[in-house]
Parts: structure tokens; C-alpha cells; sequence
């Protein structure tokens, strides 16, 4: 983290002082490559199953939402300026990460351990979407269960770090709280997005053409 650190201090120097869009954009194309490969590493998911997917409900969720964020809520003149533009896509790349890989682990350890009921769902008439939406639900409940309580107890626990850091800045509390507020909003959006992009996409690959569930992590080395 400390090394990690360092090194973004010197780019986001040179990043700032270019303030290209295009230079911007690929930087946010890195993050992406970046964030799928530590996707694969923590859900031991084959690369086939999860790369295309997560990159594409990564790709989507922080375009849009980041781009409405700094073009419509914030109205700045140059919506790529590196100022906004690297800090904001970073913040919500980092909460979809943590949320897919969470959701993932949860939705593919549920269908492995609980094959025989979504096999009773399947025979009993429901569509493949029908039986795996309990499991898709158990795996939203379990991402986003800290988020929802580090939000039902903010500013009376705990002070968020985008607060804090708009206060160090000399940005009044009532600024400060509103950008905090924005950025709740905007990570939990492209959070939830991201992840059922994702889980659609990657489900797709899952299956057979009988809705059986395919070997879809990688085999460890004993």
C-alpha cells in the first residue's frame, strides 16, 4: 500500500500538470484492467467466466454515473479536467471492487452448496433467471450489508474520510457534508450497477445449455 502510494503521489503530479483527456481516459482503462485482474486473484474465478464481464460492468457503471456526477451534479466547464475526473472515477472504482468480488463469492459459493434447490426451482417450471434470483439476492444483501451500516451510522460513529478531507481543506462543514452526501449516492449507484452487470454477464458463461452449473473456478495446484 505504502509503495502503491508513493508512486500514484508522482503520477496524479504529472497527470494533473498534463491534464489531457485522453491521457485522463487511459488511466482510467488501467484501473479497470487492474481492478478485474484483483477480482480474479480474490474470487478464484476463471479468467473466461469473469474478465469480459467485470471489465464491462466496471467500464459502464463508472462512465456513467462518474460522468453524471461531474457534468450534472458538480456543472464543471471541462467534465475530464484530472482534478475531478481521476479522484472521482478512483473513489468509485475502488467501492465497486470491493462489492462485486463480495457478491461473487457469495453467488457462486450459494449455487455450489445449494445446487439441488436450484435444480428443484429448475424443475418445477422456473426459467433459469427465476432460480437463480434467490441466490443473486443473498448475494446483494451480503455486499452491501457494511455499506448500509456504515451509512446508518455516519457522522455519529465514525466521520467519512471525503469529509474529513474537504474540512483539512479548508471547505466549510456544510460543503464538506454535501459532497460526502453525493458521494454515498454515487458509489452505492455504481456499485449496484456494476455488480448486476456483472453477475448477469458472468452468469451467462456459467451455464450450460441445460442450466447446469459449469467448473467455473480454477483448479488449485496441491
Amino acid at each position: 500500500m505504502i509503495i502503491q502510494l508513493f508512486f500514484i503521489g508522482i503520477y496524479l503530479k504529472y497527470l494533473f500538470l498534463w491534464n489531457n483527456p485522453w491521457i485522463n481516459f487511459l488511466w482510467v482503462i488501467i484501473m479497470i484492467f487492474v481492478a478485474g485482474q484483483t477480482a480474479l486473484v480474490r474470487t478464484q474465478l476463471k479468467r473466461s467466466i469473469l474478465l469480459i464481464p467485470i471489465s464491462i460492468g466496471f467500464l459502464c457503471s463508472v462512465v456513467v454515473v462518474g460522468l453524471y456526477f461531474i457534468g450534472v451534479v458538480l456543472q464543471l466547464d471541462n467534465i475530464f479536467s484530472a482534478q475531478y475526473f481521476i479522484p472521482i472515477f478512483g473513489i468509485l472504482m475502488g467501492n465497486m471492487l470491493s462489492s462485486n468480488v463480495i457478491a461473487l463469492n457469495t453467488y457462486y459459493s450459494g449455487l455450489k452448496r445449494e445446487q439441488q434447490l436450484y435444480r428443484y426451482l429448475l424443475g418445477n417450471g422456473a426459467t433459469r433467471q427465476e432460480a437463480q434470483a434467490p441466490f443473486i439476492k443473498q448475494a446483494i444483501i451480503k455486499s452491501f450489508s457494511p455499506l448500509i451500516a456504515n451509512i446508518a451510522v455516519m457522522g455519529l460513529v465514525a466521520l467519512p474520510g471525503t469529509m474529513i478531507g474537504q474540512i483539512l481543506g479548508g471547505s466549510s462543514p456544510n460543503v464538506a457534508i454535501k459532497y460526502q452526501m453525493m458521494i454515498m449516492v454515487i458509489t452505492f449507484t455504481a456499485s449496484m450497477l456494476s455488480l448486476m452487470i456483472t453477475i448477469s454477464l458472468a452468469s451467462r458463461r456459467s451455464f450450460d445449455a441445460y442450466g447446469k452449473l459449469l467448473e467455473v473456478t480454477k483448479e488449485t495446484k496441491k
